[in-house]
């Protein structure tokens, strides 16, 4: 089993028509809710209101497959994300959001555990993350995804050291090419992701968008290429990519720490196919609104298509 950490909100997303519309996200959310619908099983930890947006993610948690951890709902309310979609599909993101989370209550004995964006690097709720990571790390594979938001980072620095603290802790990291640009501007991204490998993840994974995707370990480097797909909105692209990831690795048996020997010798050949399955679900979820992440029975439909 896996369990995912961190926040859960609505998003309020505005295209550039003017028409308006509402979407439970969040990037861990998204990643559980892509896991969960792809047949694995979930638990979530977050921390959500007991108001009507509060339950409307939790009821989609439920139809989605995961488990919704208890205490997860103590929030005074419910966070947004106001988002406003350009006509090339992507999206930017206001947020109101705080991040208080209690230490959970939560015994399970998952061998993955993911983590990352708002949760890993907000006051106060992130250290109880990072030492939910520390402790699950002897028996699961830990995966991590910055997804930074730089208008909710008051110290750049504080966040950075935050952000190297849970990429040497984790074994797969994935990251889009413009959190490593807000990371270092001034250093190439492969750069980059091969001084984050040096810090001992087993791979890193970098998202190019429409470009696809490139990931070093330690035996190599890989790139793939994205699927020409028409784009309806990005909304959760990269947290579906981290679902789908997640979902190729946990196929060719590459989680929990008994793997963790094989993961850190993966071969790129290998690699290449766990990027090839995540390429695939984030283009699916791009070809509608929302983050609307696909079924397992929709993902196998659009591989035999291919």
């Amino acid at each position: 089993m896996s369990l995912v950490i961190g926040e859960a909100l609505v998003d309020v997303v505005t295209r550039g028509d003017g028409d308006s519309a509402e979407y439970v996200g969040g990037s861990p959310l998204n990643v559980a809710v892509g896991l969960g619908r792809l047949g694995r099983t979930v638990e979530f930890v977050t921390q959500i209101g007991d108001d009507p947006r509060g339950r409307w993610i939790a009821r989609h948690l439920d139809r989605s497959g995961v488990t919704l951890e208890p205490g997860s709902i103590c929030a005074q309310r419910t966070a947004t994300a106001h988002a406003t979609v350009e006509a090339t599909g992507k999206a930017t993101y206001e947020f109101d959001i705080q991040w208080d989370l209690p230490t959970p209550s939560t015994t399970c004995s998952p061998h993955l555990v993911h983590t990352g964006s708002i949760a890993a690097v907000m006051e106060p709720g992130c250290d109880v993350v990072a030492d939910m990571l520390a402790r699950r790390r002897p028996y699961a594979t830990i995966s991590f995804d910055p997804n930074v938001r730089p208008t909710l980072i008051a110290d750049s620095a504080r966040a950075r050291a935050r952000i190297e603290h849970l990429v040497s802790m984790a074994d797969i990291v994935k990251a889009s090419e413009e959190d490593l640009q807000w990371y270092d501007p001034d250093r190439d991204t492969e750069d980059i992701a091969l001084a984050w490998l040096c810090r001992g993840p087993a791979t890193v994974v970098v998202t190019k968008g429409a470009e696809g995707a490139f990931a070093v370990c330690p035996r190599g480097a890989v790139e793939v290429a994205a699927p020409a797909v028409e784009v309806i909105d990005t909304v959760g692209a990269g947290d579906a990519f981290m679902a789908g990831l997640l979902d190729g690795f946990w196929s060719h048996g590459f989680l929990g720490a008994e793997s963790r020997e094989a993961l850190h010798a993966i071969e790129p050949d290998e690699l290449r196919d766990v990027l090839d399955d995540a390429t695939l679900v984030s283009a699916l979820t791009v070809t509608r609104p929302g983050a609307d992440l696909p079924t397992r029975e929709a993902l196998d439909r659009a591989t035999e298509e291919l």
